[in-house]
């Protein structure tokens, strides 16, 4: 009898076990770094040997039967290593098609759900065998010889560099399991993927040189006649000088309006063409940021550049200025990120990752190797996920042969945050910008507490701006104060679909730049002409506008300095003012918070919050004051509380409580335009519709907003788990959902 793996069903050509195991393991293998790469080899070998029973090749052959596969490799494993070398290997056999399972107890009984561990499994999995013939997998034997594993080398390798064996041991356990599940996964997707002829070899490419040379060509271009033009060059320069510094983690900390963005791709094509990187990586914490950025590099390298953008609000299908290849690449780029060339991502897309325990989204691990990795806006990764972001970060510079650059105008102590809590020794770190006597040529606008306000005084104040924005702490106050103003004024919050937030965005610009062109002093202006943008803090990051003067209600000083970041954004008034301030409206207060409390510390103390030393120790007391969120969601931690080993990792447990956006929100897809409709009524009839092509048509409301929803029956998700808008009233282009009717009739 022939086992087969696969059946190319256009073609009836039959794989074999024995092919499709090597195969994998040759793929695998050369997936991996050097020190892993026979650990990679073997976990490939042996990861279908369950398919060697009369069972599953009934299965293949088209009967309606049910068999474990998947485990069978992880009970022969144990044949050839007894250490926690092979629980490693086993971990990633028995997952490869389900995910990384929770490893248990030796005495864990078998769950039939997706709750077993794979000590259960492996317990049920020899049962199996004993009481049923045809799910013995012995035939094996007979075809292929079981590989080696040096374990006693691959343990001296995960042991180095350690400093605290009891907790670095468990990260770092951890983090080569799941980076030798990708090698695993992604060899497998791809052999099945080419014998069955699913798989089309299309592949995003980028020509760095020439991006090289027009990145310069574009910086070159910029004339330097005004003292900010020149402090601009000289920090850019600054930063280059130290392209040649070999390291792990680049610090590039420069202010709002000196260029970072060109400086930090220029900085990454230098160090990728030098070092050979195969990929650049651009993580950014926003979607909105992601749609400026990629404009923005497209512009500038045309022709020479291939982005792969993997984001939740884009969709390449949808996408009409993309030809057909360029498509197909795309498809395949997202699913492994296997691409020479630029990739834009999300921080929640690329930490995710890095610790999820599925298939589907550790498959890329393993291509963050050999890569320049650019964290733009690096203050943001969130505070309680600072530990498991940072030991990631350090774990692909210091062992995938990465390098990382951190690209933020708020820099934290990101020196001493990378040494203390990555787990790693001696990180290799340049600071780019040592010199920061340049940064005060960048205070364009002074700041001014307000302190407590009433909404009618705050509103006197904004009533004398020719162009105002206004940020508050919640989508209630912005709305509370958009229902106060007159005039021409906008409102942004995510209760607007991302359609109507990029429309509202690109009126906003238009209208600025007329203001601009009528009144170039901004100075009687009548009434009609002057513009008010309420929003909430959506706008802060990733939005190039320029206003006359910012409001911003108190909250943390990083905050604070970025909305004042779109005050007098390009330097052309001297008497701009960003104003913080905390409303006493019962109506429309929100809940102070440490962040708020300590910069307001922070304007006692210091006479310009934008200097680098009170930036500094606004983070070092920030930081101080939460150590226990800093180290609270790492692997180590979550095993500790569990009072769990090395040897017993929690991955499925794990993965599921690792959410870095926050999930007390529910997406709500709005009718819009007749392509959303024609979406929502596939959704109706249970027709296949993409995820990601309703993203842009949908807003976001809490959940006790959601369940209000329900109780109005104007929210149906017909079976699907999409929740859609059925009553288009709730709805406004200009201010988005409502929880009442936003027209009335009688």
């Amino acid at each position: 009898m022939e086992y087969i793996a696969h059946i190319n069903e256009i073609t009836g050509k039959l794989q074999s076990v024995e092919e499709h195991n090597e195969n994998v393991a040759e793929l695998s293998s050369s997936f991996s770094i050097p020190e892993l790469s026979e650990l990679c080899y073997a976990i490939g070998k042996m990861h279908d040997i369950g398919k060697f029973c009369d069972k599953f090749q009934k299965k293949i052959r088209g009967e309606q039967v049910n068999v474990d596969h998947s485990t069978a490799g992880a009970v022969v494993m144990e044949e050839i290593c007894d250490s926690f070398v092979g629980v490693i290997a086993q971990l990633c056999i028995a997952g490869h098609h389900t995910g990384i399972p929770d490893t248990g107890l030796v005495f864990d009984e078998y769950r039939d759900d997706i709750s077993s561990t794979l000590y259960s499994r492996i317990k049920r999995k020899r049962q199996r065998c004993t009481i049923d013939s045809e799910e013995n997998y012995d035939a094996y034997r007979n075809v292929m010889t079981l590989p080696n594993i040096e374990a006693e080398s691959i343990i001296d390798y995960i042991l180095r560099d350690c400093n605290n064996p009891k907790d670095d041991l468990i990260n770092k356990i951890a983090f080569i399991t799941r980076y030798c599940f990708s090698c695993l996964v992604d060899a497998d997707s791809i052999d099945t993927g080419l014998f069955c002829g699913t798989r089309n070899e299309n592949q995003l490419k980028s020509d760095f040189k020439k991006c090289l040379e027009k990145v310069n060509k574009h910086l070159n271009s910029f004339i330097c006649k005004t003292e900010l033009q020149k402090a601009r060059k000289r920090l850019q320069e600054q930063a280059f000088s130290k392209i040649d510094k070999d390291a792990e983690v680049y610090l590039l900390n420069m202010p709002t309006g000196s260029g970072k963005t060109l400086c930090s791709i220029k900085f990454a094509l230098e160090r990728a063409i030098k070092k050979e990187k195969k990929r650049i990586i651009y993580v950014i914490p926003y979607n909105n940021i992601i749609d400026q950025t990629v404009t923005e590099f497209e512009r500038i390298f045309g022709n020479d550049v291939e982005i792969l953008r993997h984001q939740s609000s884009y969709s390449y299908e949808d996408d009409n200025n993309i030809d057909e290849d360029y498509r197909i690449a795309l498809k395949n780029g997202i699913e492994n990120w296997d691409v020479n060339s630029i990739i834009v991502t999300t921080a929640v897309q690329f930490f995710e990752s890095m610790y999820s325990n599925k298939r589907g989204k550790l498959r890329k691990m393993h291509n963050i190797s050999d890569s320049i990795l650019i964290f733009d806006e690096a203050h943001l990764m969130p505070m309680e996920y600072l530990q498991p972001c940072l030991q990631a970060v350090s774990y692909a510079t210091k062992y995938l042969n990465s390098e990382a650059l951190f690209l933020t105008a708020t820099m934290p102590d990101f020196q001493r945050l990378l040494n203390v809590y990555t787990g790693t020794k001696d990180s290799q770190i340049v600071n780019l910008i040592d010199e920061t006597k340049e940064f005060r040529r960048f205070n364009k606008c002074r700041f001014y507490n307000l302190n407590d306000i009433s909404s009618e005084k705050l509103m006197n104040y904004i009533n004398q701006t020719a162009s105002v924005l206004v940020v508050t702490n919640s989508k209630k106050a912005a709305r509370h104060l958009y229902d106060m103003a007159t005039g021409k004024k906008y409102y942004l919050s995510t209760y607007l679909t991302g359609v109507d937030r990029k429309r509202i965005i690109t009126e906003i610009k238009a209208v600025l730049k007329k203001l601009e062109e009528d009144f170039p002093a901004l100075e009687n202006i009548p009434e009609e002409r002057k513009i008010k943008v309420f929003s909430t803090s959506l706008i802060e990051a990733g939005v190039d506008l320029d206003f006359q003067n910012v409001f911003r209600e108190s909250t943390g000083l990083d905050s604070i300095l970025q909305s004042g970041g779109r005050c007098n954004r390009e330097g052309k008034r001297e008497h701009a003012v960003t104003y913080i301030f905390s409303l006493s409206d019962e109506e429309a207060q929100t809940r102070e918070t440490e962040a708020s409390n300590l910069a307001k510390g922070m304007f006692d103390k210091y006479e310009n919050i934008q200097d680098v030393e009170c930036i500094k120790e606004y983070y070092n007391r920030l930081y101080g004051m939460n150590l226990d969120k800093l180290v609270g969601k790492t692997m180590s931690h979550y095993c500790e509380e569990r009072n769990l080993t090395y040897k017993n990792i929690p991955f499925k447990s794990y993965a599921e409580d690792f959410n870095m956006i926050d999930n007390k929100t529910e997406s709500i897809v709005v009718p819009q335009d007749e392509n959303s409709r024609k979406t929502i009524e596939s959704i109706k009839y249970n027709e296949f519709v993409s995820s990601r092509s309703l993203q842009k048509y949908t807003c976001t409301v809490s959940k006790s907003e959601f369940e209000e929803l329900i109780r109005q029956h104007v929210v149906d998700d017909y079976g699907r788990g999409i929740w859609c808008l059925t009553n288009e009233n709730y709805y406004s282009n200009k201010t988005g959902i409502s929880l009442e009717l936003t027209d009335y009739f009688l």
